[in-house]
C-alpha cells in the first residue's frame, strides 16, 4: 500500500514538474509571440497615417472643351476614379458590409471567430485555403502587400488591420476599401465599377446594383457581368440582398423588390469607349511626350480639350456621306481638320471615314501624314511675293515658257490644267484661276528659299530641306499635313497673326491642382504683314476672278458670307484638297486613298473634296454671325506691271466669246473674265528687280531667267504638270 502510494506520489511530482515546464515554455511562446508582434508592429510594418499618402492609380479622363463630355478614359492596370465619402451611396456601403465583413462595425480590425474557422481550415489544407480577412486586412493588403497566400503576409496583413483601426474611423476605412477594391475587368473602386458595368455614377445605384457590384469583390471572375450564362452571378446577389436582410440592413419589403429586379438588363455592354478616335490619339501622343505614359494612366487627370463636340459629330457626318459619293471617283477615304483661327484651336478633326476599317487602314490619321497638296499650296507663294511688295494687281504674262533644268535633266515647261494660256493677267486672276504658268513666276520672284521660310513660319512642320525643292515647289512638289495647311490658312483669316495650333485647354491633377503645362498657354507671333494677309484674303473670296475656270455657282462659295478657299489636285489624281476659311473658322479636306492608289482621272479638288468642304462649312457655320474680310489698302507704282497694265501700245484686248478687238477703255467696262489680254511688251523682270519691287534697284539685266521669259525657245522633251 505504501509502495503505491510513493508510486503515485512520484508519478503526481514528475506530472507537476512537466506540467511547470510546460507552462514556463507556453508562457515563453506566448510572450515570444507577443514579442515578435510587437516588433512587427512598430519596426516591420509601416505607420497607418502614410495609407492616405499612398499612391493611388487613377483613370486619366479626356473631355471635349466642356470638360463635360467624356471621349477617353485612359488607365493602366487599375481603371480607377476615386470618390468622396458623400458620392458613395449607403447601399454600397451595407452590401459590401453584408458580403464581407458582417462585424466589421463591432471588431478592431480582425474578427477572431472568423480567423480560427478559417485558420483550421488552412491547417487542415496545410497551405492558406481561406482567408478570413476582415475589410480593414483587405484594406491593408490591397495597400501594402502583394496577394501570395502565405503565413507570413497573413501576420503582417492582420497587425496592420490594427494599425488602420488605430488610426481611423470605421467610415473612412470603409470609404478607402471601396475606392482600392477591384471588380473584375481592370476596374477598380466603386466609381468605376459603376461606371463600367452599369455606366452610371455610383450614388444613383440601385439596391440590387449595389449587391450585384459587391458580390464580384469576392470572386470578380466567376460573378462577372460579362459572362454568358448569369446565374452565378445572381445566386450570389440575391443571397448579398439577403445577407443584408438577415443583418438588419434592409426591411424585407426592400429586399423582395431587390430579389425580383431585373438586373442584368441593366448591365451596359463591355466596350472600351472612345470618340473622335483621330483626335483623342492625336492628343495622347502628344501628352505622351511631354508627361509619360505612367502619369496619364495614373494620375487621373482631367484633361479638357480644344474640341467642339457638335462640330466633331458634324465634320464626322459630313466625311461619311462624302466618302460614299466619292467612291464614284475611286476614293475611299477623306479627312477634315476645323481650327479656329483667332486662338489656333482644333475644333474638329477626322483622320478618315472609319476609324475602325481596316479595309482602308482607317486608324491611320491622314490629318497629320505627309501628302502632295497640289495648288492648295499657292497662297502661300503668293503671300511671299504681296510681302515681298508684288501686288494682285501686278500683271504676269501667262504663256509657255521654258523655266530651264528641273534636277532631272530635262527642261522644266509646265503647263496649265486647260492645257491652255490665258496672256497677260493680274496675279489676283491667275491665283485666283489656280493658273501654274503664272504661279511658276510668282514663285521665282518671291524666291525658293523665302516661300519655304514663309511656310514655315505659317505653320508648315514639314519642308524642312530646301535643297529637294525647285519651282515645282508651288505646284505642290512638297508634302505638307492637312492639319498644317489648315492652320497656315488660318494665319491668313487671322490677318498674318498665328497662334501655334493645339487640342488642349487645361490639365488638372486629381486634387484640382492645374498642371503648369497645360495647353493654352501659347503665344501669338505676327509671322505676315497684315496688308499681304489681307490681299490673299480678297483674292481667294474673289468668286468673280476664279469665275473664268470654276464658274460663278462653284462648291467654293456659301450662300450668306464672304468665304476664302483654295482647292488643289495632286499630279495621277493622287490627292484632291479644299482649304478655305471665314475670319473665325478654318476648315481643310482631304480625299484619296491611304495606300496612294490614284483615283479616276477628272476627280479635281474642286469636284471630289470642295462639296465635302461646303457642306461642312453650311453647318459649321450656321446662325454665327456674318464676318468680313478687311479691305486692303491698293498700293500704286510707276513701274510698269506692277499695279497694272501699262498704256503704252504693248497691250491688246480681245472679248472671250466673240473674238473681237476691244480698245481700253471698252475692255475696263466689261467682266474681267470676259477679256483675254495680250501683251507684247517685256516681261516684269525687264522693269522691275524681283528683289525690290517697289524700291529704286534697278533691275537685273543679268538674271538668268531674263532671257528664258523674254524668248519663246520651247525644247520638244518637254516635262508637263498639270495640276490644278
Amino acid at each position: 500500500m505504501t509502495d503505491t502510494r510513493q508510486i503515485w506520489a512520484q508519478l503526481g511530482n514528475k506530472f507537476l514538474r512537466v506540467a511547470l515546464w510546460a507552462g514556463y515554455v507556453f508562457a515563453l511562446i506566448i510572450i515570444g509571440i507577443f514579442f515578435g508582434l510587437a516588433c512587427v508592429y512598430f519596426f516591420a510594418t509601416p505607420s497607418a497615417s502614410t495609407l492616405t499618402n499612398l499612391p493611388l492609380a487613377q483613370t486619366s479622363t479626356i473631355y471635349d472643351r466642356t470638360g463635360t463630355h467624356i471621349l477617353y478614359q485612359l488607365h493602366g492596370e487599375e481603371n480607377r476614379v476615386v470618390l468622396t465619402h458623400d458620392q458613395i451611396p449607403d447601399a454600397v456601403r451595407v452590401a459590401t458590409v453584408a458580403t464581407e465583413d458582417s462585424n466589421f462595425y463591432s471588431h478592431y480590425g480582425v474578427d477572431i471567430g472568423g480567423t480560427l474557422r478559417a485558420l483550421w481550415v488552412d491547417i487542415q489544407a496545410r497551405h492558406i485555403e481561406q482567408g478570413g480577412s476582415t475589410i480593414t486586412q483587405q484594406l491593408a493588403r490591397n495597400a501594402y502587400f502583394s496577394r501570395e497566400r502565405t503565413f507570413k503576409r497573413k501576420i503582417l496583413e492582420t497587425v496592420m488591420a490594427f494599425k488602420i483601426e488605430n488610426n481611423f474611423t470605421k467610415d473612412q476605412i470603409l470609404d478607402m476599401y471601396l475606392n482600392r477594391v477591384p471588380y473584375g475587368a481592370n476596374t477598380y473602386g466603386i466609381g468605376m465599377a459603376s461606371e463600367t458595368y452599369f455606366g452610371k455614377s455610383a450614388d444613383k445605384l440601385l439596391l440590387d446594383e449595389a449587391a450585384l457590384l459587391a458580390s464580384l469583390t469576392k470572386a470578380p471572375s466567376l460573378y462577372s457581368p460579362y459572362v454568358a450564362n448569369h446565374s452565378s452571378m445572381m445566386a450570389q446577389k440575391n443571397q448579398v440582398i439577403r445577407q443584408m436582410a438577415a443583418e438588419g440592413f434592409i426591411t424585407g419589403s426592400q429586399m423582395t423588390l431587390a430579389l425580383a429586379a431585373d438586373t442584368p438588363a441593366q448591365i451596359v455592354p463591355f466596350s472600351t469607349s472612345i470618340q473622335a478616335p483621330h483626335f483623342v490619339f492625336y492628343i495622347l501622343d502628344q501628352l505622351e511626350q511631354q508627361y509619360g505614359r505612367d502619369a496619364l494612366e495614373t494620375g487621373g487627370w482631367k484633361i479638357v480639350t480644344t474640341l467642339d463636340w457638335n462640330l466633331q459629330q458634324q465634320a464626322e457626318q459630313t466625311v461619311r456621306e462624302s466618302a460614299a459619293k466619292n467612291v464614284a471617283y475611286n476614293a475611299s477615304n477623306a479627312a477634315l481638320t476645323a481650327i479656329d483661327p483667332k486662338t489656333g484651336e482644333i475644333l474638329a478633326m477626322v483622320g478618315s471615314k472609319d476609324f475602325f476599317d481596316k479595309t482602308i487602314d482607317g486608324e491611320v490619321n491622314v490629318a497629320v501624314q505627309s501628302r502632295q497638296p497640289g495648288s492648295s499650296f499657292k497662297p502661300i507663294v503668293y503671300a511671299t511675293a504681296f510681302a515681298k511688295g508684288f501686288q494682285p494687281e501686278t500683271l504676269l504674262d501667262d504663256k509657255q515658257i521654258n523655266f530651264g533644268p528641273d534636277g532631272t535633266g530635262k527642261q522644266y515647261v509646265p503647263q496649265n490644267y486647260d492645257g491652255q494660256f490665258h496672256g497677260v493677267l493680274p496675279m489676283r486672276n491667275a491665283l485666283a484661276m489656280s493658273l501654274n504658268v503664272p504661279a511658276v513666276e510668282t514663285l521665282y520672284l518671291a524666291g525658293t528659299d523665302s516661300s519655304l521660310a514663309m511656310a514655315r513660319s505659317l505653320g508648315i512642320t514639314t519642308l524642312s530641306d530646301p535643297s529637294r525643292f525647285g519651282l515645282s515647289l508651288v505646284l505642290g512638289g512638297g508634302e505638307v499635313k492637312l492639319l498644317d495647311m489648315t492652320s497656315a490658312f488660318g494665319v491668313f483669316a487671322r490677318e498674318g497673326a498665328r497662334t501655334p495650333t493645339h487640342g488642349v485647354m487645361s490639365i488638372a491633377d486629381q486634387s484640382g491642382k492645374q498642371l503648369d503645362q497645360g495647353g493654352g498657354n501659347t503665344s501669338t507671333t505676327q509671322v505676315l504683314d497684315v496688308e499681304a494677309a489681307r490681299k490673299i484674303n480678297s483674292v481667294l473670296s474673289d468668286n468673280t476672278a476664279r469665275a473664268p475656270v470654276f464658274g460663278t455657282r462653284s462648291p467654293l462659295i456659301l450662300p450668306d458670307r464672304p468665304v476664302a478657299a483654295k482647292t488643289g489636285t495632286t499630279q495621277d489624281f493622287h490627292d484632291a484638297w479644299t482649304i478655305g476659311y471665314t475670319p473665325s473658322l478654318a476648315v481643310g479636306v482631304w480625299v484619296g486613298n491611304n495606300d496612294n492608289t490614284p483615283m479616276k482621272i477628272g476627280s479635281d479638288g474642286i469636284y471630289a473634296a470642295a462639296p465635302l468642304w461646303h457642306n461642312f462649312m453650311v453647318a459649321a457655320t450656321r446662325g454665327t454671325p456674318v464676318e468680313n474680310f478687311t479691305p486692303y489698302t491698293p498700293v500704286t507704282s510707276n513701274k510698269l506691271l506692277i499695279t497694272g497694265t501699262p498704256d503704252n501700245g504693248d497691250t491688246k484686248y480681245y472679248d472671250t466669246k466673240s473674238g473681237k478687238k476691244l480698245s481700253a477703255k471698252k475692255a475696263a467696262k466689261k467682266d474681267p473674265s470676259r477679256i483675254r489680254t495680250e501683251y507684247t511688251g517685256h516681261s516684269i523682270l525687264y522693269y522691275v528687280n524681283k528683289s525690290d519691287p517697289l524700291g529704286n534697284t534697278p533691275p537685273d539685266f543679268n538674271d538668268p531667267m531674263l532671257p528664258r521669259w523674254e524668248g519663246t525657245f520651247v525644247d520638244p522633251n518637254v516635262t508637263n504638270n498639270p495640276q490644278n
